[in-house]
């Protein structure tokens, strides 16, 4: 019996992966940086071997599952390769095994994580399921009717999958040290697309979805009276956020969400009607009021009188959908934004965006640009962004007490860094 060893185990998607082999009985460990990440404890409580990076973790035996950030040099993918063992990138490795199930992929610039994560606790709550979260949360189930997957678009990546069913949350243009425009984002969502076996459901309110092709029937969902799938009279309460159902616009159900933000009312509705097409009933799908979020997605923490929250926002669209979800959970608090920008080329090119959406909150701090594994510096600073803002200040780590004055503040520390770091020295402080 094979033990399968990943290479960067550590990443959120390599970490879930992990998970759901190790669940459905199969030999895991592996190896990465020897510096924390929160995807770490579950593997850790799951018992899986975890090393540090070394070309003699690599021997006859593994069949080895690589990280994408990582290239053929890496020492251990070099004497994978030397040694002639089974290998698989993350991608390809997924697009093979999720042919065992009927598998849903959720994909799209925002929103993945969170209606992956939504989507996973419906199925879970009613049938064995398996999933994969990209906030590095995985399961797996031996006897799983469905396989509820996050397919990221970064590098098409997502064209190693061919899924029964795609969730489709929208199409915007991100990852430009890749993409080279938006219609060069479009036709990867396209050519994906193509590639769905049984049925897509895809945001209407959307334009760019709206122009989708498919070999299969495309459902829509939005707030618009065109789509399929209609949410209305959508209402704010103190356990979260209820609105109507109406199908082909025959009211259907009343729903409610323990979130706020008309991003979460489309997450929801996304669901709702994959689950409506598999002939899942409203009582069914009703668990959705009883989802409290993944990870890094609007996670919050009562500190004193402040709520401390954590979250994954890197593009302007997700920032404004964060703030806009504080406003409407907390309308009478002050909104503290504290954003890290995360690599060079993304700042760079979202840089009067990222200012506009910014200025939604009312007090903001910057902290300095995060570089990826891809590319560690840049000419571009973040007093860049901060000439753009006027009004914003720069946080150093050892500053982080200044964000005491803010009584009753809303305090939001956004990005895909390490963000958490800021927010870790605050508490300590």
């Amino acid at each position: 019996m094979t033990i399968y060893h990943f290479v960067g185990i550590k990443g959120t998607g390599m970490s879930s992966l992990a998970q759901i082999l190790h669940d459905s009985g199969e030999r895991v460990q592996g190896s990465d940086v020897e510096k924390r990440f929160f995807t770490q404890e579950v593997l850790e409580e799951k018992n899986i071997d975890i090393m540090p990076f070394a070309k003699e973790n690599i021997r006859e035996g593994l069949t080895i599952i690589a990280g994408n950030a990582f290239s053929d040099d890496h020492e251990e993918i070099q004497e994978a390769k030397r040694l002639g063992l089974p290998f698989y990138w993350y991608h390809e490795f997924l697009g093979e095994w999720l042919s065992k199930y009927t598998s849903i992929a959720v994909t799209g610039a925002h929103g993945k994580t969170s209606t992956t994560g939504l989507l996973a606790h419906v199925l879970s709550e009613n049938y064995p399921t398996s999933y994969l979260i990209g906030d590095g949360t995985g399961r797996g189930h031996e006897d799983s009717k469905y396989f509820a997957f996050e397919a990221c678009e970064y590098r098409r990546h997502f064209l190693a999958y061919h899924p029964d069913y795609a969730i489709m949350t929208n199409i915007d243009f991100d990852h430009p040290d890749y993409f080279t425009s938006i219609d060069d984002v479009f036709d990867a969502f396209q050519e994906m697309a193509k590639q769905v076996k049984k049925g897509i459901i895809a945001c209407g309110d959307d334009e760019h979805l709206q122009h989708i092709q498919a070999n299969v029937p495309v459902l829509y969902y939005g707030f618009s009276e065109t789509n399929d799938f209609q949410a209305q009279n959508v209402r704010e309460t103190d356990e979260g956020t209820t609105f109507d159902v109406f199908v082909r616009n025959n009211f259907y159900e009343t729903f409610t969400i323990p979130q706020y933000g008309n991003h979460t009312v489309l997450n929801a509705l996304s669901v709702i009607a994959i689950c409506h097409y598999e002939n899942m009933q409203p009582e069914q799908i009703q668990k959705l009021a009883t989802f409290r979020g993944v990870k890094r997605r609007f996670t919050e923490k009562k500190w004193n009188d402040q709520i401390l929250v954590d979250d994954y926002a890197h593009h302007p669209i997700e920032i404004t959908a964060t703030i806009d979800s504080a406003r409407k959970k907390y309308k009478d608090r002050p909104v503290v934004a504290i954003f890290q920008p995360h690599t060079f080329t993304r700042t760079k090119t979202f840089l009067n965006e990222f200012a506009e959406s910014l200025k939604q909150a009312d007090h903001v701090y910057l902290c300095d640009i995060f570089g990826s594994a891809r590319e560690n510096e840049g000419k571009l600073t973040i007093q860049n962004l901060q000439e753009l803002i006027p009004e914003s200040e720069i946080l150093q780590l050892d500053e982080t007490d200044s964000l005491t004055s803010y009584e009753d503040g809303v305090l939001l520390f956004m990005g895909a860094g390490d963000i958490q770091k800021f927010q870790k020295a605050y508490e300590e402080n």
